[in-house]
């Protein structure tokens, strides 16, 4: 730090940097300096802000390096002559056209004369894209990140996937074969499109989706750009996994693979209509309209109780409301999905849906609630947590289909806010309060124990569990018009279903193993108490 002697110990200057031994990936280097001027008025004024990095997948190969420099000159504090601009809700404002300026415009306006159009980032990858094995590489790895392939390499229109969908398998289909794409904002930006059609080869059953979304902003590539505000219409036909949730879409080839059958399925057609708003202040709001049809299977049929006769469907008119506040979230987008960066922002979630019997075709009232939070809390040297918390109460009597079902990871793939040991549709309840808690230790232990700490192992603790009841209204055993429940399906008693696990993570840069076991209900027939759990993980 360079601070001044004048009496006023203002810091003109400061240069940052890693240290040599810190634990961190594919980062070699890293520098930030940043330089101030004074303000008569004594504020410190930010005027130079660069950042460089030496990045490196492999230590034994040559790495990248790459520069970002920012200038700021013209400072003003007086008011504008549009005083409306503060009244404007995005947090930043980009004039009309900025985007697409000519590079004559920034010729002339550069700041700092040092840096030439050669030295252009653009340039230097115009020029690497000319080699046929870099511009592959490109492609390839931009597929696999975002699970979408584009279908031009200029102003594409039409990307399909997700390719990690394309061939799957599950019990009640068998081999699962999908294809399927979304339209970008080059087709148009105010109107997009997203389906697929999908063959399974052992039901013989064609599932698709058809979808269009009007957004009343407009777009500069996808229609999930925040802030989100659309309404969307969308109808399909396809299997519904009961017990099952998955933060990859359902029919990812990576969780094919699994410890057991999947055959808690049932086939669903639905039509819906969304209404999503997102605002700058990381609130959001919508409103589902839907009416679906569940069919049932071989595997899981809808017997009544009191006569024994099989049910071929049952039908559903519902609206929901959801609400959505995340104060300070910052997110990475992908064509469909969004992760969340800033993961230590708090996250909380309120719906309820809701139903009445002969209206817009419902056979059955309908009331649930459910709220959820998530948040990252940190610890300093020692780590982090993930924290995930949830509640739900479905109000009226239902089937068991739309009771409150835990989600059960069937996969050898870690899965967050699901659990690794319970089968599907084990546990049926109205009413539930469920945890997911994930300590990441980064190293605490694995790295301070002599030659092991050169591998930069890192250390995961997790327990999860869930309380949960069922009504005695809800239980096919003491009340009418219900469905019989599948077998191998439990009352919850009042003993909570708890797991625990410890893992390893950052193995070769990219790899995390779990061991989990299953700490409750020991004693139900067909189960697995403990198993091992992966994922790739790419992180910092």
């Amino acid at each position: 730090m360079y601070i001044t002697l004048d009496g006023t110990y203002f810091v003109k200057k400061v240069r940052l940097n890693f240290p040599k031994d810190i634990n961190l990936n594919f980062i070699q280097d890293m520098s930030i300096g940043q330089e101030f001027n004074r303000a008569p008025d004594g504020t410190r004024l930010l005027m130079r802000d660069d950042m460089e990095v030496e990045f490196s997948v492999l230590s034994v190969a040559n790495g990248f390096y790459a520069r970002r420099t920012n200038r700021y000159t013209q400072h003003s504090f007086e008011p504008p002559a549009n005083m409306a601009v503060f009244k404007e809700l995005s947090n930043r404002i980009i004039a009309t056209g900025a985007t697409s300026r000519p590079d004559s415009f920034w010729v002339d306006r550069k700041v700092d004369s040092s840096y030439t159009k050669k030295k252009t980032v653009a340039n230097m990858l115009v020029q690497l894209r000319k080699d046929p094995l870099y511009y592959i590489s490109e492609k390839v790895f931009a597929a696999l990140v975002t699970g979408y392939i584009e279908t031009s390499a200029q102003h594409n229109k039409v990307t399909l996937g997700p390719i990690y969908s394309t061939i799957s398998s599950n019990t009640a289909e068998g081999i699962r074969l999908r294809a399927g794409g979304i339209t970008t904002a080059n087709l148009n930006d105010h109107l997009f499109g997203k389906g697929y059609v999908a063959y399974g080869t052992v039901d013989h059953k064609f599932k698709y989706l058809a979808e269009m979304e009007y957004s009343f902003a407009k777009k500069q590539k996808l229609a999930n750009e925040y802030p989100v505000h659309s309404i969307r219409a969308s109808y399909s036909y396809d299997v519904n996994r009961l017990g099952q949730h998955y933060t990859t879409s359902a029919d990812n080839v990576l969780l094919s693979l699994k410890r057991q059958d999947d055959n808690k399925i049932t086939y669903q057609r639905k039509i819906e209509v969304n209404y999503n708003r997102e605002l700058y202040s990381q609130l959001s709001y919508g409103v589902d309209v839907r009416h679906h049809t569940e069919y049932p299977t071989p595997f899981l049929p809808f017997v009544d109780n009191v006569s024994g006769d099989n049910l071929s469907s049952y039908a559903m008119g519902e609206v929901e409301f959801r609400i959505r506040y995340a104060p300070g979230e910052r997110i990475y987008q992908t064509p469909t999905r969004r992760y969340a960066i800033t993961r230590n922002a708090p996250v909380f979630s309120l719906s309820h849906t809701l139903a009445f019997k002969g209206l817009m075709g419902s056979d059955y009232n309908y009331s649930r609630t459910e709220f959820a939070f998530q948040k990252r809390f940190w610890f300093s040297l020692f780590g982090n947590a993930n924290v995930i918390v949830r509640a739900g109460k479905v109000w009226s009597k239902n089937p068991f289909p739309m009771l409150i079902i835990p989600h059960a990871n069937l996969s050898y793939i870690v899965q967050y806010d699901t659990y690794p040991m319970m089968n599907a549709t084990e546990f049926i309840n109205d009413q539930y309060v469920s945890w997911d808690l994930n300590y990441n230790m980064k190293g605490l232990l694995l790295n301070r124990i002599p030659l092991i700490q050169y591998l930069k192992l890192r250390e995961i603790l997790s327990f999860r569990g869930m309380y949960g009841s069922l009504k005695d209204m809800n239980d096919p055993s003491f009340s009418n018009g219900l469905y019989r429940f599948p077998a191998g399906t439990y009352r919850m008693g009042k003993d909570p279903y708890l797991e625990a696990g410890v893992g390893v993570e950052n193995i070769f840069k990219i790899l995390r193993v779990d061991y989990v076991w299953r700490l409750t209900y020991l004693n139900h027939p067909g189960i697995d108490k403990t198993g091992i759990r992966i994922v790739l993980d790419f992180g910092f």
